[in-house]
Order: C-alpha cells, then sequence, then structure tokens
C-alpha cells in the first residue's frame, strides 16, 4: 500500500457544496482515491453576509441568523461528503466561515490533488458556496481536476494531452503522471504552423519511459480555436480527460481576449487536469 501510494496520490481533496452535482463529483473523486489509496478530504465553506449597523462609523457585525444560516449550509454539504465516504475510513471534512475560494487554496496544502466542479456561465451552481476553478488553478499550487456537471466517474483509459511548450504545461504532464500511468491510450496534442513539433515528440519519449503509452498528434495551420481543436480530438477517440497547463498568458489578459484555459473551462464535457 505504500508503495502505490508512493507512486500514486496519497491525498485527494475534494470541495462540497449544495449545488445539484456536488455528490457526483464525490463519488467521482472518492472512486479516484480509492484506486490510489488516497486519503479523501472534503472541504466545504461559506462567508455569512455582513450588515452594517452603524451608518456613522460602518461597523460591520454578522448578525446571529446569518451565521446559523451559513453553519446550516455547511452541515448540508456535510450529508453529501458522508453519504459519499459510506464506510470509508481514510477520510477527513474540513470547514470554515469564510471565503469558500480562499478557504480551498488554503487547505490544499493538504493535498496532492484537488477536485472542484465546473463553474461556467450557464452552468448551475451554489453562489453562496461554490469556488471559481481559475483563480484555484492560479493560486493553489496543486494540481486540479475540474468536474463537469452530472459526471461522477473518471475512466481515464483515454487521455488528451493539450501541449504547448510552457512551464505550465510541463508541471502538468508531470503532475498528470499517477492517471497517465493507468491510461490505455494518451495522445499528445499540439497546434503549430509547421508540420513537426519536437516538443510534442520528447514529450511522448519521456511519457513512454514512464511506462505511458501515447503518440503525438499535430494541428497544423490556422484554427479559429485551440480549444475547439482539442475538444475535437477528444470526441474523435472518446476521451474523458485533458491534461492542460492553466493560464500560459496573464490569467486576466485570458479572461479579457480569450484563451484555451478559459475556453476549456468554459465548454468541456470531459475533466480537465489543470496546473499552474
Amino acid at each position: 500500500m505504500e508503495a502505490t501510494k508512493a507512486a500514486g496520490f496519497a491525498s485527494i481533496m475534494t470541495h462540497f457544496d449544495l449545488g445539484p452535482w456536488a455528490e457526483a463529483r464525490g463519488r467521482l473523486a472518492a472512486a479516484l482515491a480509492d484506486e490510489h489509496g488516497a486519503r479523501f478530504i472534503g472541504v466545504a465553506a461559506e462567508l455569512p453576509i455582513t450588515v452594517v449597523s452603524d451608518i456613522n462609523f460602518a461597523v460591520e457585525e454578522v448578525a446571529d441568523d446569518e451565521r446559523r444560516r451559513a453553519n446550516g449550509d455547511i452541515a448540508a454539504a456535510k450529508k453529501t461528503f458522508d453519504a459519499v465516504v459510506g464506510s470509508r475510513n481514510d477520510v477527513e471534512w474540513r470547514c470554515s466561515l469564510s471565503d469558500p475560494t480562499r478557504f480551498l487554496i488554503q487547505q490544499s496544502r493538504a493535498a496532492d490533488l484537488i477536485v472542484v466542479g465546473r463553474r461556467a456561465s450557464y452552468d448551475q451552481s451554489d453562489p453562496s458556496m461554490s469556488v471559481w476553478p481559475g483563480v484555484v488553478a492560479m493560486e493553489a499550487g496543486r494540481p486540479l481536476l475540474v468536474v463537469p456537471p452530472e459526471k461522477d466517474f473518471l475512466a481515464g483509459h483515454k487521455v488528451v494531452v493539450a501541449w504547448k511548450e510552457t512551464r505550465e504545461a510541463r508541471r502538468a504532464v508531470k503532475d498528470a503522471l499517477p492517471i497517465l500511468k493507468r491510461a490505455n491510450e494518451v495522445v499528445v496534442m499540439t497546434a503549430s504552423a509547421h508540420y513537426r513539433d519536437e516538443s510534442a515528440e520528447d514529450v511522448c519519449s519521456w511519457l513512454s519511459r514512464h511506462g505511458v503509452a501515447c503518440r503525438p498528434s499535430l494541428h497544423a495551420g490556422e484554427m479559429t480555436s485551440v480549444a475547439g481543436e482539442v475538444l475535437d480530438l477528444v470526441s474523435d477517440i472518446g476521451a474523458d480527460l485533458i491534461v492542460s497547463g492553466a493560464y500560459g498568458h496573464s490569467r486576466m489578459r485570458e479572461w479579457l481576449f480569450g484563451g484555451a484555459t478559459r475556453d476549456l473551462l468554459e465548454t468541456s464535457g470531459a475533466c480537465l487536469f489543470m496546473s499552474h
């Protein structure tokens, strides 16, 4: 068991809220923890609404009923966590009356992998307890698995690596090794103006030396959307996981002008494994 943990993930942290897909996401993460012999940590937080009690001095007080409401929401999220873990022993629950995204980032020090739900503009989410995946990816210093709505299992048999010659992509591929080693097929996709990409070939060679069955896929010429090309390849081979670096450029620049990270977070129906 100790050798298995050393080769994979020893601790998987999963965010819980009152959104409609929290239990499905939790079951996916718990199954992943079982597969890797990892500790399963559930995290939830909510920041109670503050009330201005004195207009002259702008003294803010947290109303008792707000605190009780937030604690009630966290208790409800804990029930979902309890339903997911069942009789598992190596589990832990962490919660706080604080900002959900900031609390999850803080607690990430105890995790090898963080699992969160997708929060696309059209997704149904919990406004009080949900977290922003892009912010977590940027600031946690841990790999992030973003799970789309309704998905409750990650097979990981076929994986697409969205490769770009960046530090973030190199880190993502290394961080994802425990999953990639279990895959039957890994395709390292790169977009280039040329008809050969030595960096993608090097990545495949490196992965092969780690026992990963992989091949490069070069997409040359002009394209309207890199993310669209990635998702087309995912559909073509039947993959349910994309491995990608997160925000190779300034995050503000990507959100203002577009970018593969933003587009994948917004549109991917496959799970996203991201590192920054």
